[in-house]
């Protein structure tokens, strides 16, 4: 279940047999259904997943209730709400499988080992971290120039694999739009 991962890390950076059997202890499987909710909005986040096979979305409830799906991440990758994580606050958002999942998960403490144990390892936290930065720049600016249904393409584009496995309604959210929206913005397409 690790090797995801440990490729991951080694397209950035060589790992020795040490490092690789550190992080294949520190990070620890995990199984969750479909809809389960993870970590909660309103507590400090203990872990930081990455995502082996499912797909996983944060999201939070607006002024009036509604749910508003801020990230959808397709595997591999990592999730968690980051800067709660990191600053050990308590978390604006909530992080749910959306589908059936299989994770890897570290707590903070163990991060903090792992980073203290490795400079190659410290080297991929901040090239994932600068990624990061990148993916939400772009989707800022994506939000704010591109109509819906360009926003529609590009995620086409990017991740298809999402429009098997998440509802619309997540989809739509994410993209920021009406589901209605989305259904019209399919149906021309089509």
């Amino acid at each position: 279940m690790h090797d995801k991962l440990i490729k991951l890390i080694e397209a950035t950076t060589p790992l020795s047999g040490d490092e690789i059997l550190a992080v294949e202890t520190a990070f620890e499987p995990v199984l969750f259904p479909k809809n389960r909710i993870i970590e909660e909005a309103g507590a400090v986040p203990k872990y930081l997943y990455f995502v082996v096979a499912g797909f996983v979305r944060l999201f939070y409830y607006d002024e009036q209730g509604n749910e508003v799906t801020s990230h959808i991440n397709c595997p591999p990758g990592f999730i968690t709400s980051y800067f709660s994580f990191v600053q050990q606050t308590k978390a604006q958002d909530n992080v749910e499988c959306v589908t059936e999942c299989e994770l890897l998960r570290i707590s903070k403490p163990s991060l903090d080992g792992l980073f203290e144990q490795s400079e190659h390892l410290k080297n991929f936290s901040i090239a994932i971290f600068q990624e990061s930065l990148a993916y939400n720049e772009q989707r800022a600016n994506e939000l704010a120039t591109l109509s819906a249904e360009q926003r529609y393409r590009a995620l086409l584009t990017k991740s298809p694999e999402i429009l098997h496995h998440v509802p619309l309604q997540y989809i739509a959210s994410f993209l920021g739009i009406k589901p209605e929206s989305l259904s019209r913005i399919r149906r021309n397409l089509a």
